[in-house]
C-alpha cells in the first residue's frame, strides 16, 4: 500500500493524488495539518534520503525564517527539531511504499519507481 503525506491544499499534492488516480494506484492521505509527524517517522525517512531532501528550503515556511533560523539548521538533529515543529516545511509529498520512500514530485520518477 502506498501512503503519501503532505497537506491537502498543496498544488504538488494535489498533482500527485491525480497522478496515482489516473494511474489506479490505491493511496493512504497522511495530512501534516491534522495529523502532525513523529520524530521516529522523521528519523527513518532521513535513513533512506539525506535531510537536505526532506526539508522544502523553497517553501514559505523556509524562507520566513531571518538569517540566523536559517543557518542554524544545519544538522540532523536540528532539521529534525525544526520540522517536527513546522511539518509544513517537510518538502512534499513524501511518498512511502515497499519500504521505500520519493520525495517531491515528478510524474516520470513517480512511473519508474511505481508502474
Amino acid at each position: 500500500m502506498i501512503k503519501i503525506y503532505g497537506i491537502p491544499n498543496c498544488d504538488t499534492m494535489k498533482k500527485a493524488f491525480d497522478w496515482l488516480k489516473e494511474n489506479d494506484l490505491e493511496f493512504e492521505f497522511h495530512n501534516y495539518k491534522k495529523e502532525g509527524i513523529s520524530k521516529d517517522k522523521l528519523e527513518t525517512w532521513i535513513k533512506k534520503e539525506p535531510w537536505e531532501k526532506i526539508l522544502n528550503k523553497t517553501g514559505s515556511t523556509f524562507k520566513k525564517l531571518n538569517e540566523e533560523e536559517k543557518s542554524a539548521i544545519n544538522k540532523e538533529s536540528s532539521a529534525i527539531d525544526f520540522l517536527l515543529q513546522n511539518s509544513s516545511g517537510i518538502k512534499r509529498p513524501v511518498l512511502e511504499f515497499n519500504d521505500k520512500i520519493l520525495v517531491g514530485f515528478k510524474p516520470e520518477y513517480y512511473a519508474e519507481q511505481l508502474l
